[in-house]
């Protein structure tokens, strides 16, 4: 009996490393498609919950809409410089006549911004609402190991490799002048979204890219990057995170290549000029009147 006892703890235990380890393999993507294209989007998203904070268009037929939630709030405020996921992006795309609904995939977003919270909770209630065709966005889905450590190549920069864009003696000025900077317009930027996280000074800025930002404008990106037939327009908006008093970005080389890793060099080289163009252009921006 008490061999029979030994082998059952000893098998109990071997399953419960192989499950641990099989979660550990399992792959996401970018992007979940959602399963009706007659959907009313905004009246889904509130009915589950979420709050509409802002959208715009990036081009003609594409339009954004970004969401935040309590439980995403309060999820990513646990994580140094979770803030950057305080927002989905939810995309309805015209496609050759046909309306295409996609969201960003929460589990994916909570690793390439390596948080503490894998965010399931906002990913049940973005699929119970607006439905779920599958994930997109690579050839092949990445690990959780893989995202938490993603750099496009290995002199790319990875998400610790964020950029200050500038800094204030107080979180209130820095806010203050951010949104001094967006109401200018400068270079082609425009406020999309705020979102403040409770318990900390930290708010998220989703910002558009006219035609303005020149090589890093939103039309002239996704016009070389985004040719698969499921469009990836939830790319967009681009993020400016303040956090206690100082403003930063994402690098464009990071925030592009998370949202398309499968991206060829080739291409990338297309667009070679745009990562320097948006941080001129949300620079402008972070330092409001000056």
């Amino acid at each position: 009996m008490k061999i029979i006892s030994i082998f059952g703890t000893f098998l109990a235990g071997f399953m419960l490393l192989t499950a641990f380890a099989a979660k550990a393999e399992e792959t996401m993507m970018p992007y979940i498609q959602g399963s009706s294209d007659t959907v009313d989007v905004k009246a889904a998203l509130t009915g589950a919950g979420f709050e509409i904070v802002g959208e715009y268009s990036p081009y003609a037929g594409a339009q954004v809409i970004a969401i935040t939630s309590d439980d995403l709030k309060n999820a990513v405020s646990q994580s140094d410089f979770g803030g950057y996921g305080a927002a989905i992006r939810v995309s309805i795309t015209n496609v050759a006549g046909q309306r295409q609904i996609a969201y960003n995939n929460p589990t994916y977003m909570s690793n390439i911004y390596q948080m503490s919270s894998d965010l399931s909770a906002v990913k049940t209630a973005l699929v119970s609402a607006l439905g779920n065709q599958g994930e997109f966005g690579a050839k092949q889905g990445l690990t959780a190991k893989k995202l938490r450590s993603y750099r496009y190549t290995f002199v790319m920069p990875g998400f610790g490799g964020h950029m200050t864009l500038a800094s204030y003696d107080s979180h209130a000025t820095a806010i203050a002048a951010v949104e001094a900077g967006l109401a200018q317009g400068k270079l082609g930027v425009a406020k999309v979204y705020r979102v403040d996280l409770p318990g900390k000074d930290e708010t998220l800025f989703g910002v558009g890219l006219g035609a303005d930002a020149g090589d890093g404008g939103d039309a002239h990106v996704m016009a070389t990057v985004d040719k698969a037939a499921v469009r990836s327009t939830a790319h967009f908006p681009y993020e400016m995170l303040v956090s206690n008093g100082d403003v930063y970005m994402l690098g464009a080389r990071f925030r592009i290549a998370q949202s398309y890793p499968s991206l060829t060099m080739g291409t990338f080289m297309k667009i070679s000029s745009a990562p320097g163009a948006i941080k001129t252009a949300l620079s402008e921006a972070a330092n409001g009147a000056e």
